[in-house]
């Protein structure tokens, strides 16, 4: 009996002991962790502040995704023997000049996407990558401050495909107006005045006109996550149909130095393009909603 409750005594003791400890180290963990946000919210402050200073900044982050697959006699679908493959790539790029009284802001961005589908089993199938999304977009915003918010500015922008009839439709925006940045890393421009220049074959379909543009950009890093999302709208004089807008989205998480998940999405409204693909005339188009993503690892410089 006596042994017993010696036992007794000394399992309580030992788990006092242990919760006394978890309660201690939790307890100095939420002290170190409390530094440690402190000490981050004091590093991005500095930042913030060089960031401010005069000169050029520049960056770039991108995302890398692919799969490769074999089959030989799943026989559940429709092409037992296959193999097939799917490559993305993506580019995000900025070189931007600030001064005290001008700044001068320049983006590249670029999705790229093949895939590959060999059937084994006949040789009337390509045995090449084709490529799929083609996205390529290129911009230019000079602007001279009235003050730390506003600015005169002029903006030029070009955007096209690469891999598949290239500038073929190609669009150019040339124009005129204004510039806010309410906050460090959104910009805002506005437009009245912007000609947006249509190159293509199809003449009959796509055609140039005058109207105003708005683009919103927002770009950031915090930590470890990079990412930037990118609104470019046109809204034609001439007639509605000739409008268009793009929402490209890229988002960037590192896990182990440069290297990390990436994530890119976007979304596009054309009925030029629309009709062009349908092979009629404009106000006869369907003009559906445009989509892509990817998924992969991503790299940033």
């Amino acid at each position: 009996m006596k042994k017993l409750l010696l036992l007794s005594v000394f399992f309580i003791g030992m788990v006092s002991m242990n919760a006394q400890t978890k309660e201690e180290l939790v307890s100095q963990k939420a002290e170190k962790q409390a530094a440690a946000d402190a000490a981050q919210g004091e590093a991005d402050a500095l930042q913030a502040q060089i960031d401010a200073l005069p000169g050029w900044k520049k960056g770039m982050f991108g995302t890398i995704g692919g799969s490769l697959s074999n089959f030989n006699n799943w026989y559940s679908q429709g092409a037992p023997n296959n193999t097939s493959g799917n490559i993305g790539v993506s580019i995000n790029a900025f070189a931007n000049l600030q001064q005290e009284k001008f700044f001068w802001r320049n983006a590249l961005t670029s999705n790229l996407n093949w895939v590959k589908l060999d059937n084994k089993d006949t040789n009337l199938d390509s045995e090449d990558f084709n490529p799929t999304t083609d996205v390529f977009n290129i911009s230019s915003l000079y602007g001279r401050k009235l003050s730390e918010k506003f600015a005169v500015s002029g903006l030029g922008e070009y955007r096209t495909t690469l891999l598949d009839n290239f500038n073929d439709p190609g669009y150019l925006d040339l124009g005129v107006g204004g510039t806010w940045t309410p906050m460090e890393n959104l910009v805002v421009v506005v437009q009245p005045l912007n000609y947006n220049f249509v190159f293509a074959k199809n003449d009959a379909v796509f055609q140039s006109s005058l109207g105003a543009k708005i683009v919103a950009d927002y770009t950031r890093q915090i930590g470890a996550i990079s990412f930037k999302s990118n609104l470019s709208t046109f809204q034609s004089y001439k007639d509605g149909d000739l409008s268009n807008v793009t929402w490209t989205n890229s988002f960037s998480y590192t896990l182990w130095k440069m290297i990390g998940v990436g994530f890119d999405f976007g979304l596009r409204s054309n009925k030029q393009e629309a009709a062009n693909f349908q092979n009629v005339m404009l106000p006869a188009a369907d003009n559906k909603l445009q989509a892509y993503w990817l998924l992969g690892l991503s790299y940033n410089l």
